[in-house]
């Protein structure tokens, strides 16, 4: 099996195809640990997950959530399992040290072509019986292979990363509302703090920072640690997940936003529900078995960042604190 894309989920895809008796051949341009911007929030169902591979990477326990905005807010406690706050490199490191473990080969090569006839697909120098995708929003693989679909350019959203020297105050994932931007603070470390930014392209992320009081007092005198780093557009769509023996796995496949932080587990899940249909001799049933695994986050993403990005965008913490129960609801739909 050859996999394209090296990070988090590709290395996911490579253990689990190994664990199967697969032999694995990862291309990869970039030599691990790989940083990315991203919320470095494993959700509770991530956790065992990632144990099932063998992976166990240190951070620090999430056990929650809670929506801020204005003075106000509403928290839910986990009611199955505790997530994890992990940085973007040590989870890397940790994926990668199993592989080796496992025997996974990987090339530092960048896939500039893909060809498949009825028995085979080649790629970076790699002939293999079949091919899965996990190379990101902006897959090559599934440019190729004609299943990417073009960005229609409204509602484009992005996502900043910073890190702060502070000691975390609190076990839970804060989401702060502000008038343009979400805030994201997940505790990665004894005396390391992230904080993410998802907003329109444009926003700029210290003016947006500073129309949230509450988190920029907190962080006010914190030193910044290493480089600002960010992401988008989020938005991807595709036209199918399967092109012959061509299968798209994790952010490739297709994606809403980052607004649930459901984007690790869900790649994980896909790799191993990928590595399952064909260890059973039906890769062409993947299709259907990725729109099972996604429907929920496909659903209330789009419900979410629907209202985050419209005139009602303030009323959404307000209608959460009355409402506790219904987003005790949404939250542990997206954290199973």
């Amino acid at each position: 099996m050859l996999i394209v894309g090296g990070g988090p989920v590709g290395l996911a895809a490579a253990i689990e195809a190994r664990l199967a008796g697969l032999a694995v051949v990862v291309a990869e341009p970039r030599r691990a640990p790989i940083d990315k911007a991203c919320g470095e929030g494993l959700m509770p169902g991530a956790v065992p997950l990632l144990a099932r591979l063998g992976v166990d990477p240190a951070g620090r326990a999430l056990r929650g959530v809670s929506y801020r905005a204005r003075g106000i807010h509403v928290d839910h406690v986990f009611a199955r399992g505790v997530g994890r706050g992990v940085r973007r490199t040590v989870l890397h490191g940790a994926l990668a040290e199993r592989a080796r473990e496992l025997g996974v080969v990987v090339r530092v090569e960048r896939v500039e072509r893909v060809e498949q006839d009825a028995h085979s697909v080649r790629a970076a120098g790699v002939r293999a019986r079949w091919l899965l995708a996990c190379d990101g929003l902006h897959s090559t693989v599934a440019r190729l292979a004609g299943l990417a679909m073009p960005d229609r350019g409204r509602g484009r959203r992005f996502g900043i990363r910073e890190h702060y020297a502070i000691e975390p105050w609190s076990e839970l994932i804060e989401v702060h509302y502000g008038p343009s931007a979400e805030f994201y603070v997940t505790p990665v470390g004894d005396d390391l703090v992230g904080i993410s930014m998802l907003a329109a392209q444009g926003t700029a992320y210290d003016g947006a920072l500073a129309t949230v009081p509450e988190l920029a007092g907190r962080l006010a005198d914190a030193p910044r640690v290493g480089s600002r780093r960010g992401a988008g557009p989020f938005r991807r769509r595709t036209r199918a997940r399967v092109a012959g023996r061509v299968l798209l796995v994790g952010d490739a496949s297709g994606y809403v936003d980052a607004i649930t932080g459901e984007g690790l587990r869900l790649g994980i899940e896909q790799a191993r529900v990928a590595v399952a249909c064909i260890r059973s001799g039906d890769p062409s049933a993947y299709e259907q078995r990725w729109r099972e695994v996604t429907r929920d986050f496909r659903v209330l993403t789009h419900g979410l960042v629907g209202w985050a990005t419209s005139p009602a965008r303030g009323l959404l913490v307000p209608a959460a604190v009355r409402a506790p129960r219904l987003f005790a609801a949404v939250v542990e739909r997206l954290a199973r």
